[in-house]
Protein backbone atom coordinates (compact mmCIF):
# COMPACT_ATOMS: atom_id res chain seq x y z
CA UNK A 1 0.00 0.00 0.00
CA UNK A 2 1.05 3.48 -0.81
CA UNK A 3 0.52 5.68 2.43
CA UNK A 4 0.05 9.43 2.60
CA UNK A 5 1.92 10.74 4.99
CA UNK A 6 4.29 9.54 6.86
CA UNK A 7 4.98 13.22 8.12
CA UNK A 8 1.68 12.91 10.15
CA UNK A 9 2.86 10.08 11.79
CA UNK A 10 6.48 11.61 12.35
CA UNK A 11 5.18 14.38 13.79
CA UNK A 12 3.26 12.79 16.47
CA UNK A 13 5.88 10.44 17.97
CA UNK A 14 8.58 13.45 18.35
CA UNK A 15 5.36 14.74 20.13
CA UNK A 16 4.59 11.11 21.84
CA UNK A 17 8.12 9.37 21.95
CA UNK A 18 6.39 5.98 23.67
CA UNK A 19 4.02 5.63 20.42
CA UNK A 20 7.40 5.42 18.07
CA UNK A 21 8.09 1.81 17.86
CA UNK A 22 4.02 1.21 17.20
CA UNK A 23 3.38 3.44 14.90
CA UNK A 24 6.82 2.24 12.56
CA UNK A 25 5.88 -1.07 12.68
CA UNK A 26 2.14 -0.28 11.71
CA UNK A 27 3.48 1.57 8.92
CA UNK A 28 5.89 -1.00 7.66
CA UNK A 29 3.26 -3.30 8.31
CA UNK A 30 0.37 -1.21 5.93
CA UNK A 31 3.15 -0.75 3.20
CA UNK A 32 4.26 -4.31 2.71
CA UNK A 33 0.12 -5.24 2.37
CA UNK A 34 -1.98 -5.53 0.25
CA UNK A 35 -5.19 -4.71 1.24
CA UNK A 36 -8.34 -5.78 -1.20
CA UNK A 37 -10.97 -5.28 1.09
CA UNK A 38 -12.18 -4.59 5.19
CA UNK A 39 -12.14 -8.45 5.34
CA UNK A 40 -7.79 -8.55 4.56
CA UNK A 41 -7.40 -5.56 7.60
CA UNK A 42 -9.01 -7.47 9.81
CA UNK A 43 -7.59 -10.99 9.08
CA UNK A 44 -4.25 -8.88 10.64
CA UNK A 45 -5.59 -6.26 12.96
CA UNK A 46 -8.31 -8.11 14.75
CA UNK A 47 -8.94 -4.86 16.80
CA UNK A 48 -9.32 -2.61 14.24
CA UNK A 49 -12.74 -0.66 13.96
CA UNK A 50 -14.14 0.13 10.57
CA UNK A 51 -16.74 3.07 10.01
CA UNK A 52 -18.18 4.53 7.33
CA UNK A 53 -16.20 6.26 3.95
CA UNK A 54 -13.86 3.39 4.08
CA UNK A 55 -12.59 4.90 7.34
CA UNK A 56 -10.65 2.59 9.89
CA UNK A 57 -9.56 3.21 13.32
CA UNK A 58 -6.03 0.98 14.69
CA UNK A 59 -5.34 0.58 18.51
CA UNK A 60 -1.96 2.04 18.50
CA UNK A 61 0.68 1.41 21.85
CA UNK A 62 -1.84 -1.24 23.46
CA UNK A 63 -4.99 1.16 22.56
CA UNK A 64 -3.29 4.20 24.29
CA UNK A 65 -3.65 6.38 21.11
CA UNK A 66 -5.78 5.83 18.01
CA UNK A 67 -5.14 6.16 14.27
CA UNK A 68 -7.49 6.57 11.64
CA UNK A 69 -6.68 6.21 8.06
CA UNK A 70 -9.25 6.77 5.13
CA UNK A 71 -8.25 3.78 2.40
CA UNK A 72 -9.25 3.67 -1.53
CA UNK A 73 -8.47 -0.19 -2.25
CA UNK A 74 -8.76 0.72 -5.86
CA UNK A 75 -5.95 2.32 -6.01
CA UNK A 76 -4.08 0.96 -2.89
CA UNK A 77 -3.65 4.23 -0.95
CA UNK A 78 -3.90 4.89 2.57
CA UNK A 79 -4.58 8.74 3.80
CA UNK A 80 -3.82 8.94 7.38
CA UNK A 81 -6.51 11.12 8.57
CA UNK A 82 -5.82 11.30 11.91
CA UNK A 83 -3.41 10.29 14.66
CA UNK A 84 -3.99 10.99 18.57
CA UNK A 85 -4.91 10.24 21.76
CA UNK A 86 -8.31 8.72 23.19
CA UNK A 87 -9.41 12.04 24.58
CA UNK A 88 -8.34 13.72 20.91
CA UNK A 89 -10.22 11.24 19.16
CA UNK A 90 -13.01 11.34 21.27
CA UNK A 91 -13.66 15.42 19.67
CA UNK A 92 -13.62 14.66 16.08
CA UNK A 93 -15.89 13.02 13.71
CA UNK A 94 -14.16 10.23 12.65
CA UNK A 95 -16.65 9.35 9.63
CA UNK A 96 -16.20 13.09 8.25
CA UNK A 97 -12.09 14.21 8.55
Amino acid sequence: MRIISRKTLKDFWEQHADSRQSLQAWYADAKQADWKSPADIKNYYRNASFLSNNRIVFNIKGNKYRLLVAINYNISIVYIRFVGTHQEYDKIDAAMI
